[in-house]
């Protein structure tokens, strides 16, 4: 007999304090946070509030097949991290909804919130409450970030000018090339259920895959050097598409040197073994969540030794487009064939 709980064993309420236990909250903002209708956050003054949310739905974001739960709920904060890191804020609370089918067990709901509780712990966030109901099918998780950042310093997509560098943190390419991995495996062991997964020589780009980190690092280090970004955005769907974001909302053209653009040699080797080109997975592969972001030329000497900062290219006037530069000097026009949503 099995010893894992339905849902249905215990109800709603009887979840949610199970659910309760063992979450803290660290922000001095969190005066309330799970177990009343709603939590109560006192803003700090002198500040901006910055507010994201997402959905992941099984089946279109994630599959359960190859993707363990625990990682599933540290992606999902992780995620929406990132995008309060690419307005230039460090997150403070979050609130989550869950919509689970009746094949999830309290225990599968318990390893989901245990991978959020690891996130939280690791960005410095509050859990402090959400929703919860059936679904006719499968898993959705929607979660909202609330962020901070000093008033009047929150970056958007929209502030950069001509001239400025092109900068990006991180890697690119390794989240889609374990995709791959993760995608072929999960064919072969359809094909012979006693196949065993062979993921140890792809280690790096399966963790991208999975458990993605948010760059709150880099946030910190930009302030830590005085830089103030002119546009910033998270890669989720591609860097090409993500730089025509940039573009289009700060009224700019853009030149990307491709060789320039930072590649983990794990990300070459499983390029290689896939028969892809590294530069289109950098491209258009998505799911990275570096960040993407500008800033004046004049603040080169600060940035031009960041290990962990690469400049890509510059942004140019509207009328030259948004190229890719190849090695032989000629541009190609850049163009979004990343993630879409519909």
């Amino acid at each position: 007999m099995s010893d894992l709980t339905p849902l249905t064993a215990i109800g709603e309420f009887a979840l949610i304090r199970r659910l309760q236990e063992g979450t803290s909250t660290r922000q001095p903002g969190t005066v309330l946070g799970i177990g009343d209708d709603a939590a109560i956050i006192a803003p700090t003054p002198g500040t901006d509030t910055v507010m994201t949310t997402d959905l992941l739905v099984e089946g279109i974001h994630f599959d359960l097949s190859f993707c363990p739960l625990r990682h599933l709920g540290y992606k999902a904060v992780a995620v929406n991290v990132s995008d309060v890191a690419a307005m230039n804020a460090l997150p403070t609370q979050l609130v989550v909804g869950i919509s689970a089918s009746a094949r999830f067990t309290v225990e599968a709901i318990e390893e989901l919130y245990a991978g959020m509780r690891l996130a939280c712990e690791a960005y410095g966030v509050d859990l402090v409450g959400g929703d919860t109901t059936a679904s006719r099918g499968g898993l959705t998780l929607a979660v909202t970030v609330l962020g901070e950042v000093p008033a009047g310093q929150a970056v958007r997509r929209s502030g950069a000018k001509p001239t400025d560098l092109l900068c990006v943190s991180g890697d690119l390419g390794g989240a889609f090339l374990g995709l791959q991995v993760l995608e072929r495996e999960k064919q072969a062991f359809l094909a012979d259920p006693d196949t065993q997964p062979e993921l140890a020589s792809y280690e790096y780009v399966v963790q991208r895959q999975l458990r993605p980190e948010a760059r709150l690092d880099i946030v910190h280090e930009l302030r830590e050097l005085g830089v103030q970004p002119t546009s910033m955005i998270d890669i989720s769907d591609g860097l090409a598409s993500e730089v025509l974001h940039l573009c289009a909302a700060s009224g700019t053209g853009a030149r990307v040197f491709s060789e320039f653009l930072p590649l983990a040699n794990p990300t070459l080797e499983a390029a290689a073994e896939f028969n892809l080109d590294p530069i289109t997975c950098a491209l258009n592969g998505g799911e990275d969540y570096e960040l993407l972001f500008t800033v004046p030329v004049t603040d080169h000497e600060k940035i031009k030794n960041h290990p962990d900062i690469t400049i890509l290219g510059h942004l140019t006037d509207k009328a030259e487009g948004a190229n890719l530069i190849t090695k032989a000097g000629q541009p190609v026009p850049l163009k979004a064939q990343g993630w879409t949503s519909f």
